[in-house]
């Protein structure tokens, strides 16, 4: 067995984890770790999926915030916690607040999704919108909870919360004893630390391969270059992993324990929600489904070929105008839904022509808009925003080319 190194802190091992499991069993749902057949045959290997999204309040986050507080004295708790989170910490926090009975405020950046804002305030907790990112907000809190006296409960960089998130991999070992690869999300790396001590200390030829979103990858390129470097801004619909800076205590430890750190763009992380809504019916949020996004990434081939491999999907709390966004997008890009622009004569009939060549080849009309008043037009034209429903690549090119030989003028558009 793999001994913790001994620059690390000695309360974070092995041993917290298995007693923050204890702390944890009777608060948590045990959630389960499935087998996926269809993405098992897609990458010629055994795919399993420890669905953490349909944990309690949405997300593995309740895991280390509540093993966190529940290590806080009676007078630290009076006092009150604070916390900063893009949001799905924000939960945790306020449903372990709630348990304890003790008053949180907790920090968000401005542009969270009403989704986790909501959660956050069904357990009574008080929130305060700040900042343009996490580390923004983070900041906010900081000074909030030193001003205030209160307790602050850190995301990510504190070993109780670090041994809660842990329990996760204990749970996987329970139900996959064999695996040979874990495919973890990391934002701040709490998630990954917590998983990667424990299944390295279990088992050390387990291979531990993290995703980060490559418009919040500064893990990553610190990695690579061996040396802490933060970023200046950061952009993703992965809002849940859309962390600036690196902490020195968890780069520390990634440097150690994981094997393999890639990066997925925000189109893999739209496809992957897609195609876990359609073809396993399970809904994530973008850094919930990372580490299916990374599945195609040919760096990871050694990895997860003829292998046993569990893929975390960390969290379900998806903004439902992002996950419309990204099912209309999504079904522009499989060719199941074509959307144009049309230069029409404005007479009477010209529309029904253009219905009518619809009809004859079976596309569906699901939207369409009559414009005649567009300062872009020629006088006596209009433009037909339609969209039409096909039945893919085929279909769609067939549409076109019909459109081509009876003269109409258009342009596709998403």
């Amino acid at each position: 067995m793999r001994e913790f190194s001994t620059k690390m802190t000695n309360n974070l091992n092995l041993q917290t984890i298995q007693k923050a499991k204890q702390t944890l069993s009777e608060v948590i749902a045990k959630t389960p770790t499935s087998y996926a057949p269809t993405l098992s045959k897609m990458h010629d290997c055994d795919i399993f999926l420890k669905k953490e999204n349909l944990q309690f309040s949405g997300s593995f986050k309740l895991r280390g915030a509540y093993n966190k507080i529940s290590n806080l004295n009676k007078n630290v708790l009076q006092k009150g916690i604070v916390a900063a989170s893009a949001g799905n910490h924000a939960g945790g926090v306020a449903f372990s607040a709630n348990k304890f009975e003790c008053e949180a405020t907790i920090f968000m950046p401005e542009a969270t999704p009403l989704t986790k804002i909501i959660g956050v305030k069904y357990y009574g907790a008080n929130v305060v919108l700040k900042g343009n990112n996490y580390d923004e907000c983070y900041e906010y809190a900081l000074k909030y909870a030193k001003e205030n006296n209160k307790e602050f409960i850190h995301p990510y960089a504190d070993d109780d919360v670090i041994s809660g998130q842990g329990t996760i991999a204990l749970e996987i070992i329970d139900d996959v004893p064999n695996i040979d690869t874990i495919i973890v999300p990391i934002g701040g790396g709490g998630l990954i630390s917590g998983v990667a001590i424990a299944l390295k200390n279990i088992n050390p030829n387990i291979k531990i391969i993290g995703v980060v979103a490559s418009g919040a990858n500064a893990m990553k390129v610190s990695l690579d270059r061996q040396k802490i470097q933060n970023s200046k801004s950061v952009k993703t619909i992965a809002d849940g992993i859309a962390v600036r800076d690196v902490s020195k205590k968890l780069y520390d430890i990634i440097n150690e324990y994981v094997d393999k750190v890639v990066e997925v763009n925000d189109d893999e992380i739209a496809s992957a929600i897609l195609f876990l809504l359609e073809k396993q019916k399970i809904i994530t949020e973008g850094a919930g489904c990372v580490s299916i996004a990374c599945l195609d990434n040919k760096e990871l081939k050694s990895y997860i070929k003829n292998k046993k491999v569990v893929c975390l999907l960390s969290g379900g709390n998806i903004d439902v105008t992002m996950l419309s966004t990204i099912i209309q997008k999504g079904l522009v890009y499989s060719n199941r839904k074509l959307s144009l622009k049309v230069t029409l004569i404005d007479k009477p009939g010209s529309l029904a022509i253009l219905s009518k060549l619809f009809d004859d080849l079976d596309a569906n009309i699901v939207n369409i808009q009559y414009d005649r008043n567009s300062i872009s037009l020629k006088y006596g034209d209009a433009y037909v925003s339609v969209s039409v429903e096909t039945k893919g690549c085929e279909h769609k090119e067939k549409i076109l080319k019909s459109l081509d030989e009876n003269g109409f003028l258009y342009k596709q558009i998403l």
